[in-house]
């Protein structure tokens, strides 16, 4: 199984960019089945320290392995990677639906080796 989640301002698009995303919906794929597991909203008051809200946006994402998003700087990537979560880019109006078919499809094949490293993660303090 693998927890991704959808930087999303409607439910149905993959429309929002990472450090301003309030809102995340965490879905479980596998190849027979998705499943919307919950809807994480991200407080915006802090709007003026960018640290701090990337770090709400990081604890959103705790138990994802996977992140779509429409847009991400250099940094927030960065940082999303060191909390050991994959970022994916979309294309402006990707839906959800559609991206949860492709990660379908791709489960239901030969997934690519970072793929499969998202599904099967190593425990804490194995080898990477």
């Amino acid at each position: 199984m693998l927890t991704a989640a959808f930087a999303t301002a409607d439910g149905v698009h993959v429309d929002a960019h990472f450090g301003m995303c309030a809102r995340f919906d965490i879905y479980d794929i596998t190849a027979q089945s998705t499943q919307l597991r919950e809807t994480r909203t991200v407080a915006t008051s802090d709007a003026d320290n960018e640290d701090h809200r990337l770090q709400a946006r990081l604890d959103a994402l705790a138990g994802c392995a996977l992140v779509c998003v429409a847009s991400i700087g250099p940094a927030a990537a960065s940082r999303v990677v060191k909390a050991r979560v994959h970022p994916l880019k979309t294309a402006p109006s990707t839906t959800i639906v559609s991206t949860l078919d492709r990660l379908q499809v791709v489960l239901q094949g030969s997934p690519p080796p970072w793929l499969r490293k998202l599904q099967n993660p190593t425990p804490s303090g194995g080898p990477a």
